[in-house]
């Protein structure tokens, strides 16, 4: 496992953002769900695509508060621009379930 510094891991931008539209995305390579997530005023709202079809219906992701690094370059995926990278661990079978906060976090905090 590479080491980084405290400097380098402050680089990383990680907010809170609650899901506000999600859907099926047919044209990945890879089972993926388009997401658009509100981070709040500052970051306002941003869009990803997260291969998280294993664990959840893009109905059932609506409202759903996650984690994401938003300050990442965007990234073309096929025809879909993802803005930030939606963060999350794969299971015993290496499908992703989505990280998120416990509690009430407003969107836009940053990881602290």
């Amino acid at each position: 496992m590479e080491q980084i510094t405290f400097d380098d891991f402050q680089k990383i931008d990680i907010r809170c953002g609650t899901v506000i539209n999600a859907s099926e995305f047919p044209d990945a390579r890879k089972p993926a769900i388009k997401l658009e997530v509100d981070f709040g005023e500052e970051i306002g709202i941003k869009k990803s695509s997260a291969q998280i079809t294993d664990h959840y219906l893009p109905a059932d992701l609506i409202g759903t508060k996650i984690m994401a690094v938003v300050n990442f370059p965007p990234r073309q995926i096929g025809p879909f621009m993802s803005e930030v990278l939606v963060l999350g661990f794969p299971d015993a079978e290496s499908r992703i379930v989505l990280a998120a906060p416990l509690g009430n976090v407003p969107n836009g905090e940053r990881l602290a």
